[in-house]
């Protein structure tokens, strides 16, 4: 689309033509694509983003001066939103760790009032990724096979030793600090 059919479509979606805006949609779908997927490395949160661009462009289209090319407006409102949609996470993530760390000083508290020790060992173990450490705990504290525990797990043998392996390495690494 060259410079002047983006202005006029541009002009025409301003007066309200659905069908000017979908060209304009149609003409930057793919630019935003590769840009956004560059940017999060994730497809499914790159069509978000680029449905939330798309709908913020529409709602806001009276707020587009036109000094910029229409694609420069919107790879500004794609990286808005993507930095909104990071901060969000990171305060989500900020949160879940408050919350493990609350349940793990209770878990703490609960086994020593009932007369157990705390040891360094479950203080390392609660640290490991579930993944980690449940393949760990079946393994050396319960016994179990390999396969058994894949078969649990639903997943292949040599991932549970993958598993395994990593979590006793990540213990003995924590150990020796």
């Amino acid at each position: 689309m060259t410079e002047q059919e983006e202005k006029k479509q541009v002009k025409q979606a301003k007066q309200g033509s659905d069908e000017a805006f979908t060209a304009l949609f149609q003409a930057n779908y793919t630019f935003l694509y590769k840009y956004l997927i560059k940017l999060c490395l994730n497809a499914d949160l790159t069509e978000d983003l680029i449905q939330d661009t798309m709908l913020k462009a529409y709602v806001h289209l009276q707020g587009f001066k036109g000094d910029a090319k229409f694609s420069t407006w919107l790879i500004s409102i794609a990286s808005r939103l993507y930095i909104d949609y990071e901060r969000k996470q990171k305060s989500e993530r900020r949160r879940l760790e408050k919350v493990k760390s609350e349940e793990k000083r209770k878990l703490m508290w609960s086994v020593t009032s009932n007369g157990y020790e705390w040891t360094e060992h479950l203080d390392i173990l609660a640290s490991l990724h579930p993944d980690i450490r449940i393949p760990l705990l079946l393994r050396h504290y319960y016994g179990f096979t390999y396969s058994e525990i894949a078969s649990m797990l639903n997943i292949k043998e040599g991932t549970v030793k993958s598993r395994v392996h990593n979590g006793v390495k990540r213990m003995r690494k924590e150990w020796s600090s």
